[in-house]
């Protein structure tokens, strides 16, 4: 037998952040005059989650300069929130919700926006006080209500998150120990050269940058004391921050019978398998064709706002596909690293620029083709780059290599 509705909206979005809230702006932007509700697992309105480990964690930046959009003007354009609450359950077939408190909420469409959670470490220790995801701003708030007491950190993972982490709390004048369990930062996402480069930097200022660094576990009584790597050597710590990416929130969604795995499978619409359901964000598991046409999740602020905008237009009936190209961004130290394309398959790099000048952009090429760029203080090639991308083009590697010829100059192969 059906739960009895409590309430029902034309469109429900759950997930509060970055996708939740740019598909609730584009669906008004759109035309979308129903009813419609956020629902977020925070209490916090809307906000942006890159200056957490930013600009935010260093102080520079204040809750209130996060926000998306200001209170008022979620309610001049009508739209409800339902905030501090999770959504655990969903009824495909009769259109609802079930929520942590209790409530069955009904849905005309719904757009499941959630993101992901911080992924623990698998080990000893990891429920420790003192010990720390970077993901909202109550976890940021909790380091940051610790910082007067802590002079030694431990930073698990060499990630984005990690490094920027590292960034902050080393210009703090916080003694920075960052492991990573392969044989260098980045790794997953970045050439050897770019990697090279962020490892010296950081060394310069004073990073202790620890590689092929494995984990046993985090020691302490009821607060870190240290963590003890898998040769025995026990690190002290009074903090420690765990980097080392998330897992998707889709756990109602596919108990509900949507297709997916490390995330909710969507088509070029951003519809999911289930009717009326549709997921964007970091949880959604996409086609791209700058990855070969693979099925990946894009972690990114551009990739939430492109998506919901697809979303929000086949919600309206006016018809869009994805096929965003992929950007991002990372501020560490005084570098800013701007990233067009995806890097993945890549079989060679060409160095455009000298790494020891700071300012330099690294290209990858698969079969003869730019399919991305890492540009390091170097926004011209970042902002040029983004059509050789798109294009795919040909160019002579010894004329890309040449950083006094603008990249829009560069003749292309025929």
């Amino acid at each position: 037998m059906a739960q009895e509705i409590d309430r029902r909206f034309d469109a429900v979005i759950v997930g509060a952040g970055q996708a939740g809230a740019a598909c609730a702006i584009a669906l008004r932007q759109n035309g979308f005059a129903g009813s419609l509700l956020l629902i977020g697992d925070e209490p916090e309105l809307p906000y942006e989650r890159p200056p957490l480990s930013k600009e935010y964690l260093a102080g520079d930046k204040s809750f209130d300069r996060l926000l998306i959009r200001p209170e008022a003007f979620w309610a001049e354009r009508e739209v409800d929130f339902l905030l501090g609450t999770r959504v655990i359950a969903v009824d495909a077939s009769a259109h609802s919700v079930n929520t942590d408190g209790g409530a069955t909420i009904g849905y005309g469409q719904l757009v499941w926006a959630t993101g992901g959670a911080p992924r623990k470490l698998i080990c000893d220790g990891h429920h420790l006080s003192g010990v720390h995801g970077v993901r909202s701003r109550a976890d940021v708030d909790r380091m940051i209500e610790e910082l007067s007491d802590t002079e030694r950190v431990v930073v698990i993972g060499g990630g984005y998150i990690g490094l920027e982490a590292a960034a902050v709390l080393s210009k703090l004048g916080k003694q920075i120990v960052l492991l990573e369990a392969a044989d260098r930062v980045l790794s997953r996402v970045a050439g050897e050269e770019l990697s090279r480069f962020f490892e010296g930097e950081h060394r310069a200022h004073g990073v202790n940058i620890r590689l092929n660094a494995v984990v046993s576990c985090i020691e302490g009584e009821d607060r870190v004391s240290g963590v003890r790597l898998a040769d025995g050597e026990v690190l002290p710590a009074d903090m420690v921050i765990v980097g080392i990416g998330i897992l998707p929130a889709v756990e109602p969604l596919l108990a509900a019978g949507a297709q997916g795995g490390n995330g909710v499978a969507v088509d070029a619409q951003c519809s999911t398998s289930l009717p009326d359901i549709y997921a964007i964000g970091d949880c959604a598991l996409h086609a791209n064709a700058f990855a070969d046409g693979q099925m990946i999740r894009l972690e990114s602020v551009q990739n939430a706002n492109d998506q919901a905008g697809v979303a929000a237009k086949a919600i309206t009936g006016s018809g869009d596909e994805y096929a965003a190209v992929p950007w991002f961004w990372s501020n560490q130290y005084d570098l800013k690293l701007q990233t067009v394309g995806l890097s993945t398959g890549y079989d060679a790099t060409v160095l455009r620029g000298d790494p020891a000048t700071r300012s330099f952009s690294v290209i990858y090429l698969r079969e003869g083709r730019v399919i991305a760029l890492d540009c390091v203080n170097r926004i011209k090639d970042y902002v040029q780059g983004r059509k050789l991308v798109v294009e795919g083009a040909r160019i002579d590697p010894a004329l890309l290599a040449d950083a006094d010829t603008p990249l829009k100059e560069l003749p292309l192969l025929g």
